[in-house]
């Protein structure tokens, strides 16, 4: 059995899992943002 297909399956689930964490913490970080706009509109 070739091992190519473990290396590319290897790099397409980092790539994937990559994606998945860097969307996450934007959306985190959105969200983090709008409650402290938030918090300076109170005052």
């Amino acid at each position: 059995m070739n091992q190519w297909a473990f290396v590319a399956g290897a790099y397409a689930l980092t790539f994937l899992g990559t994606l998945v964490l860097c969307l996450s913490c934007w959306r985190s970080m959105r969200d983090a943002e709008a409650a402290a706009q938030k918090l300076t509109d109170r005052s």
